[in-house]
């Protein structure tokens, strides 16, 4: 095969192997198969789908995994490994089933949909270095990935491999003690209980089997359904770690203690529910523990016909998840800001800054960028301090609250690349992105990535939200109030409800609908009055419509916000894909009484 023909890339490959897979089946081949293909289907493929991986090949023993990002082929090693801990624990040691894994990031060959080449044998050669329910990594995975998720390294020094000329640097990654093995003198078979897990530095939750109320088992697939909904729904925000559908169901039945929950898998929110149906009507009920305080953080109830089944399951997952994904933040919020300074690690200072950003002001602002500062200096692979701090960036040069525009626009985008850099699926950090893109007059571009963002979470309310604002500065003003009012049934209790209302504001703006675009200020500013472009697009509308005095009163809310603001300011340059749009606005406020400049 000539070079032209070759076929090279960078990836990560993640090479498992069943341990003592002989042993297994020559005591039990056909109960090992149905264990191993029930593994593969209730958690090995979900898990490398939902990191993106493929499967390159498969033997008897082991899988040969291929992924684009050193990120998702760590992330779906631990998350397998540690749900695979579980399942075990009460199981005797000799029918348990475990896997070793090695991840290598290295140039691979394709031919024929299989790899080859020094960066898969580096994989397949140290999974055969970790033990039973271990992964080992690389120095070059090591060096992408440490201090980034929840789980530290341990050096292992150079290690010769079979058939690999130099010495592989190799690093085991440390999971935490999740079961007990038996003590030597132990009598055999039996299996001593986990000890509690470590929570995770992220939030994390569990979302328990919805109970079935209903009397009648036919309609056991409709409350688990909708569990299995909210966990996939919960699983592409990557603020949260969510454990996996295969242990959740694992306390599936009676009643469940929710602190003894919580303490075995290691999370600080519990999500429970029940279903309960009576001819073609269905009442759900969901609540969201916290699991330290026993607290409830947040419970509803819905009332719906069934007249489509499935759509009622996917209405309900989807406004569930919209309900307690704020809730979560909230509590995180106000975890942070009962910490005495000297506590806060990076995710506290995350946390911090995420309430300051979305109250909008400028001394806000400049706080939330010191928090985030100290949290990169700690924490430098955070993607979600890099997005935020691109978030808070972009509001500092839109309002003028920095000491240069162009040097805060310029951050902003070097913040959001950075997100993107170090995790090219996280919805949020590809959200940020595109909103740079879009104030730096790159409509087509954002917009491409906005529809990226929501492939990656079709749940992100932050992304949907600004498809909206991208088409209310194109002037699309249908496709403005499709999209805002999308976010807002997402996200009913985000925050950012105030840019969802205004964008509709700006789009009334510019289709000439005056009396709309006050209407919509007036409610952006019921959400927070404290975002300077409420006053701005009242104003501009207050102008057209000839009523100077109410212009008037609402420019010096603007100007008290953006001091000494005029029409040729650098501060109101706003990203009207159309130069008559962005005129009708500015000549807006010249009628409402703001002066050239």
């Amino acid at each position: 095969m000539s070079e032209g023909r070759v076929e090279r890339r960078l990836a990560a490959i993640l090479a498992v192997d069943v341990v003592g897979y002989s042993r297994l089946m020559g005591t039990d081949d056909e109960g090992t198969l149905a264990a191993l293909r029930a593994i593969r289907r209730e958690l090995g493929d979900p898990k490398i789908r939902e990191h993106r991986g493929r499967i390159v090949k498969t033997t008897g023993d082991g899988l040969l995994i291929e992924f684009a990002s050193v990120v998702d082929a760590v992330r779906c090693a631990v998350e397998v490994q540690r749900e695979m801990a579980i399942r075990n624990a009460g199981i005797p040691p000799e029918r348990r089933i475990q896997f070793r894994m090695g991840i290598n990031l290295g140039d691979i060959i394709v031919e024929d949909g299989d790899i080859f080449g020094d960066g898969v044998n580096i994989a397949a050669r140290i999974e055969a270095l970790a033990e039973p329910g271990g992964i080992c990594a690389s120095r070059v995975v090591r060096d992408q990935v440490r201090d980034k998720l929840d789980f530290s390294f341990e050096d292992m020094g150079e290690q010769q491999v079979k058939n690999i000329a130099r010495p592989v640097r190799t690093h085991r990654i440390l999971l935490g003690s999740t079961t007990e093995m038996p003590a030597a003198d132990a009598p055999p078979n039996v299996a001593t209980a986990p000890p509690p897990r470590a929570a995770p530095r992220k939030p994390s939750i569990a979302v328990l089997p919805f109970a079935n109320m209903s009397g009648d088992a036919e309609q056991e697939y409709f409350s688990e359904g909708v569990t299995e909904d909210i966990i996939t729904n919960l699983s592409r925000n990557r603020a949260f770690f969510v454990i996996s559908r295969s242990t959740s169901f694992t306390y599936k039945g009676p009643a469940v203690d929710v602190a003894k929950v919580a303490a075995e898998l290691g999370v600080r929110y519990v999500l429970e529910g029940s279903v309960r149906r009576a001819g073609n009507r269905v009442r759900i009920t969901a609540q969201l523990i916290d699991a330290e305080t026993g607290h409830h953080l947040w419970a509803d109830r819905y009332d719906r016909d069934l007249a489509d089944v499935f759509a009622v399951q996917d209405e309900i997952a989807q406004s569930i998840t919209g309900a307690i994904a704020p809730g979560i933040i909230s509590a995180e919020i106000r975890r942070a800001q009962q910490k005495e300074s000297s506590q806060l690690d990076a995710w506290d200072r995350i946390m911090r800054a995420h309430w300051h950003i979305r109250h909008f002001t400028e001394a806000d602002l400049a706080e939330a960028r010191r928090l985030l500062t100290e949290a990169i200096s700690l924490d430098p692979v955070n993607s979600m301090a890099l997005s935020d701090l691109a978030f808070s960036r972009h509001f500092q040069a839109v309002f003028g609250w920095s000491e240069s525009v162009a040097e805060a626009h310029a951050g902003a985008g070097e913040a959001a690349r950075n997100a993107v850099r170090l995790d090219d699926s996280d919805a949020t950090a590809h959200t940020v992105l595109a909103i740079y893109e879009m104030f730096s007059g790159r409509h087509e571009e954002a917009r491409r990535r906005l529809r990226r963002a929501t492939d990656l979470d079709p749940n992100s309310a932050f992304a949907h939200g600004y498809i909206g604002v991208s088409y209310a500065f194109a002037g699309e003003r249908d496709a403005t109030t499709l999209h805002a009012d999308y976010a807002i049934r997402l996200s009913p209790r985000d925050p950012l409800l105030v840019i969802w209302y205004l964008c509709q504001g700006w789009a009334a703006l510019t289709a000439e609908r005056y009396e709309e675009a006050v209407e919509f200020a007036i409610r952006a500013a019921e959400s927070n009055p404290e975002f300077p472009d409420i006053y701005a697009v009242r104003a501009a509308a207050e102008g057209q419509l000839g009523r100077v005095d109410a212009g008037r009163s609402t420019l010096d809310e603007l100007l008290r916000r953006m001091p000494a603001l005029t029409v040729g300011d650098e501060r109101l340059n706003r990203p009207f894909a159309r130069a008559d749009d962005r005129e009708r606005f500015l000549t807006g406020l010249r009628k409402a009484g703001l002066p050239e400049g």
